[in-house]
């Protein structure tokens, strides 16, 4: 379309981005005399037999194969064993250890993990939370990406960067070492409170999920920088639990993208994916596009951020691209305009498109217009890959009438584009 500009950027996945997991075993706390019974008392039991000079040589063995792959692995493995240790009711010995043994014992209870191996999608983006030093004409970015490995199983991580208003990227390289979250207390019931590593990088940083509706993956998240009132924002992120079985729709709270609270969200309409949250509220409550009926948008308002009951009717399939089915693209982003929505739509050979709506501000339940050609659509090299014949966004960026937006393609990797936001207005249909 006119006024589009596509990015000499690709982000693909990667095996080589590792980071390190516990490995887990059946645990049952039981006493060293029942060792036979456990496999994880009996690798206890047989570390704690270890000479210290054995401990040694095992623990010089394992840096030689993993040290330079990793950041401060032996912050890692000795967390670890405090981990095994409580676990296994052996919390009495554990400090009377040499650190030399609890690190063995540690890695003997760790994995390595290929995080983005498979896929590296879905992009959704919001402005930094640090913007100091930059000329008018550009703005420093968080983007979030849905990384996908062994298991295919999904989790979230970030790139940072600085967006131009002539349509320029720079990307913050990755760090040589990627750290995933770990879990810290405090947290309230249903909720997880995750912390980055103070060391590493938010573009090093992984969130791998926690709970058991999780334990299949973060999907899609969505991000969006929410406006408290008084100049103050905090940022939200909707996305899907996938438990293997089931999905369930979240919220990821952050005011600083070091500490991430991982909350469920309750409600019928939380039983369903693609929760998109407005920027502020609206009316004095907050508001969400979602899809309950698996084919149509719905305006949801709330007055509690975490309970989502079905909503309006918004729009539904009309055009041969989204006859299929439809749903949004991320976060409604607020212009002079009204509120743009970005909507994918799916039509024949179940191929997936984007295209744009646009809503009244003061009542975003009606509709001024809306996409009737997609904006963005598989083409040549955006057709093949992990799922063929798909371009999707988890959100996009208005910059001084630029609407930046990252995309994934084919379920596989990530590219990036910008539009100009008049030229893209001239092609809504009025509804």
């Amino acid at each position: 379309m006119d006024g589009m500009k596509h990015l000499p950027f690709h982000l693909s996945a990667s095996p080589s981005r590792v980071v390190i997991r516990p490995f887990h075993l059946a645990v049952e706390p039981r006493s060293l005399n029942a060792v036979q019974t456990s496999r994880a008392h009996r690798i206890v039991a047989a570390v704690l037999a270890l000479s210290e000079e054995a401990c040694l040589t095992q623990m010089s063995l394992v840096n030689t194969d993993f040290h330079t792959r990793h950041w401060q692995t032996r912050k890692v493995f000795l967390r670890r064993c405090a981990e095994m240790m409580e676990s296994l009711d052996l919390g009495r010995i554990h400090q009377d250890l040499s650190e030399p043994r609890r690190e063995l014992i540690g890695a003997y209870f760790c994995h390595e993990y290929s995080y983005a191996a498979a896929a590296l999608m879905n992009p959704s983006v919001v402005p930094h939370v640090d913007q100091s030093g930059l000329p008018d004409n550009a703005i420093r970015i968080i983007i979030s990406l849905r990384a996908v490995g062994e298991g295919h199983i999904s989790s979230i991580v970030f790139r940072e960067g600085i967006f131009y208003s002539d349509g320029s990227l720079v990307l913050q390289p990755e760090p040589p070492f990627a750290v995933a979250t770990a879990s810290v207390g405090g947290a309230r019931d249903g909720e997880v409170i995750a912390e980055r590593d103070r060391d590493v990088s938010l573009s090093g940083t992984v969130i791998f999920p926690f709970t058991a509706a999780q334990r299949n993956g973060l999907e899609d998240l969505r991000l969006v920088r929410f406006e408290e009132g008084g100049g103050r924002y905090v940022y939200y992120g909707t996305y899907t639990a996938y438990s293997g079985s089931a999905i369930a729709s979240e919220i990821m709270e952050t005011r600083d993208f070091r500490t991430f609270s991982l909350r469920s969200l309750t409600g019928d309409a939380a039983k369903n994916k693609g929760l998109a949250l407005f920027p502020r509220k609206i009316n004095g409550a907050y508001a969400m596009i979602g899809r309950h009926d698996n084919e149509s948008l719905f305006l949801l308002r709330s007055h509690d951020l975490h309970h989502w009951e079905p909503g309006a009717y918004l729009l539904g399939p009309k055009y041969p691209w989204d006859l299929v089915q439809m749903g949004n693209c991320g976060a409604p982003m607020e212009i002079d305009e009204g509120w743009l929505v970005l909507t994918h739509g799916v039509g024949p050979m179940r191929q997936y498109s984007v295209g744009a709506a646009l809503l009244d501000k003061m009542d975003p339940s009606k509709v001024i217009g809306r996409s009737e050609l997609p904006l963005l659509t598989p083409l040549n090299e955006t057709r093949e890959g992990y799922v063929p014949n798909v371009v999707y966004t988890c959100g996009g960026l208005v910059f001084q009438r630029t609407l930046f937006l990252p995309y994934g393609v084919a379920d596989s990797s990530v590219r990036f584009c910008c539009i100009d936001i008049d030229s893209l207005l001239r092609t809504l249909k009025p509804a």
